[in-house]
């Protein structure tokens, strides 16, 4: 695979935004390092990020192919970039790079009731295109805590999922089609419009998850569903994080379908009421809730009840109404936001495990924050099993800081260690690189760059993400 691209000698950066404005309007170039420097990084904790020679925000899919060429051209590396909500480093910025932020083509293009299918450009975000299509009597369901922010094309560069994963799937799921920028500024158009389709090979799958390691997405093809009934829900109070995961495994067992099933461990449940003053019960060891959005939703609420009592459930609360089912999911997204108000810095890890093995993830979890005398507190995806670990930390405090960063490694190799992967829904940017290739092994790896090496040969695409 070609080694990551450096800029090109150049007089200055000026010949290269003057090669750029050949095929872009002047606010759409920024250079100005007062400015730039504010699109480095994402979210991520321990995330090197470098300095880019310029920005630019294109409004056109030829704006964008103007700029791969130039890239290409050049042999500049290209950063893409949505909201910059990621949580894994994917769209940090390598030094004299052009970073392209996609936040302006922000157009839904089309939302068809008989095909259902939305066409969207990937800056729209995800909770505008949700009400868009809700009023259609339609539905978006991939909804991660960040929704408000996080823009469809960022959703499909790191698969993303969300609270209703458990029934209805991740991002993946309902990406038929793309039109991609290549790395030399050909447009290319995968997928389908149809609701089957299995010609050749499938190309839109293999960008979903990328990271924009592959290309640019500037297009994209979606598919929804009727819109549900507004679920209702319960919370569940559990003695201990192995009682709630037992209670998750009779649920599955017995054959339920919830629209959402997510877990609050004590540390997590404490600051979001700290944070939000959301009244959640401080005694529980760990709260569980859950959904369904079915006609028969309270009586399938009741069925789950009676499975949390048997698993060891100190108390059943079902929601009265779907105002306060709303505010039970309201406090579920709260939780990362809230954690990350305990302490200046966190680590926030996404390892997924087969649900048999959850209890075992977060007792494990529980133990490893002991030893090292952190705050670690765990919300999770408890119906498909994926864990979001938040390790708390001061990175004033260079013995804690390190205590985090051992934390956080041996979080991710026990989540291997119990049949899981590395991430679930936040991707790998430059975060886990390490990680993906103890997880995928040697011939994995090979494969996974033979792949990059064909849609990139000059390694100019999101360098140094991945692997």
């Amino acid at each position: 695979m070609a080694p990551a691209a450096t800029l090109a000698p150049m007089d200055d950066m000026d010949d290269l935004r003057t090669l750029l404005l050949k095929g872009l309007p002047a606010d759409a170039v920024l250079t100005d390092p007062a400015v730039t420097t504010s699109y480095a990084h994402d979210m991520a904790s321990f995330c090197a990020a470098g300095t880019p020679a310029a920005v630019v925000v294109p409004r056109t899919v030829a704006q964008v192919q103007h700029v791969l060429r130039t890239a290409h051209e050049l042999r500049v590396p290209v950063v893409p970039q949505g909201a910059r909500t990621g949580l894994s480093g994917g769209a940090n910025a390598t030094d004299g790079s052009i970073v392209v932020s996609l936040l302006k083509m922000d157009r839904i293009l089309e939302i068809d009731p008989v095909d259902r299918i939305a066409v969207v450009e990937p800056g729209v975000v995800n909770a505008v295109l949700s009400r868009a299509v809700a009023e259609r009597g339609l539905y978006y369901p991939p909804d991660p805590s960040s929704w408000e922010q996080c823009t469809i094309g960022g959703n499909i560069g790191t698969a993303s999922g969300g609270l209703c994963c458990v029934k209805y799937g991740v991002t993946a799921e309902y990406v038929l089609g793309l039109d991609v920028v290549l790395a030399d500024g050909r447009l290319l158009r995968t997928g389908r419009r149809t609701a089957k389709g299995v010609a050749g090979y499938d190309l839109t799958r293999l960008f979903v998850g990328s990271e924009g390691s592959l290309g640019i997405v500037v297009q994209a093809v979606l598919a929804l569903r009727p819109a549900p009934p507004r679920q209702l829900a319960l919370a569940a109070e559990f003695p201990s994080a192995a009682a709630a995961c037992a209670a998750v495994c009779a649920v599955m067992e017995a054959g339920f379908t919830p629209s959402l099933l997510e877990l609050m461990d004590r540390t997590t449940v404490r600051a979001v009421n700290a944070l939000g003053r959301m009244g959640l019960p401080e005694s529980t060891e760990a709260l569980l809730l859950a959904a369904f959005d079915t006609p028969g939703a309270p009586a399938e609420l009741a069925a789950v009840g009676e499975l949390c009592r048997a698993a060891g459930a100190t108390a059943v609360v079902p929601a009265e109404d779907e105002a306060e089912s709303e505010l039970l999911l309201q406090a579920r997204r709260m939780s990362l936001t809230a954690l990350e108000a305990l302490r200046p810095a966190t680590m926030i890890d996404d390892v997924c495990v087969p649900r048999s093995r959850l209890a075992e993830m977060l007792d494990g979890t529980a133990a490893l924050a002991a030893r090292h005398g952190l705050t670690i507190g765990v919300c999770a995806h408890a119906g498909d099993g994926n864990t979001h670990p938040v390790v708390c930390f001061d990175p004033a405090d260079a013995d804690e800081t390190a205590r985090a960063r051992a934390s956080f490694d041996e979080i991710m190799a026990l989540g291997l260690e119990l049949g899981g992967t590395i991430t679930g829904e936040h991707g790998v940017g430059v975060l886990k690189k390490d990680w993906l290739a103890r997880e995928l092994g040697p011939v994995g790896l090979e494969m996974q760059r033979a792949v990059k090496q064909a849609f990139d040969p000059l390694g100019l695409l999101n360098p140094g993400k991945l692997f």
